[in-house]
C-alpha cells in the first residue's frame, strides 16, 4: 500500500480548511436563525402563526446567510466580516459577560472568519 505523498496530503488540508469554514458557519446560522424564529413563537400561542408573527426577531439572522453568500464568493472579505461580525456581537450583545455564549457564538465566528482567510491565502498559491 503505497503512502501518501506531500502533494496528497497538501490537497487534503486544502479541502479541509476550504470545506471547513464553510459547514461550520452553515450550521452556526442555521441554529440562531431556527433559534431565533422559534424561541419567542410561545409568546403568540405557538404554532406556524406564532412562528410567522416572531418572524422579524429572525431577520437580524438573515444577514448573517448574506455574510456567507459573501465569504463563498470571496473568501477574504468574507473572512474579514466574519471577524468584524464577532467584535461587534461581543460589545453589541455584551457577550463579554457571558463565557458560555463566547464559546456559542463568538468563538465559532473567530475559526471560521480565520479560516475563511487561510483558503484564500492557500488558494493564492496554485
Amino acid at each position: 500500500m503505497p503512502l501518501l505523498n506531500i502533494n496528497d496530503m497538501k490537497r487534503n488540508v486544502k479541502k479541509i480548511v476550504h470545506w471547513a469554514p464553510r459547514v461550520l458557519i452553515l450550521i452556526v446560522a442555521i441554529f440562531f436563525f431556527v433559534f431565533a424564529l422559534l424561541s419567542g413563537a410561545e409568546q403568540y400561542d405557538g404554532g406556524l402563526k406564532g412562528i410567522l408573527m416572531n418572524s422579524p426577531n429572525a431577520l437580524p439572522w438573515l444577514v448573517l446567510f448574506i455574510i456567507v453568500w459573501i465569504a463563498w464568493k470571496w473568501e477574504k472579505i468574507g473572512g474579514w466580516l466574519f471577524i468584524l461580525i464577532a467584535v461587534i456581537f461581543t460589545f453589541f450583545f455584551d457577550v463579554y459577560e457571558t463565557p458560555v455564549l463566547i464559546f456559542i457564538l463568538i468563538i465559532p465566528l473567530w475559526v471560521v472568519g480565520i479560516l475563511f482567510l487561510i483558503s484564500n491565502k492557500l488558494n493564492k498559491k496554485r
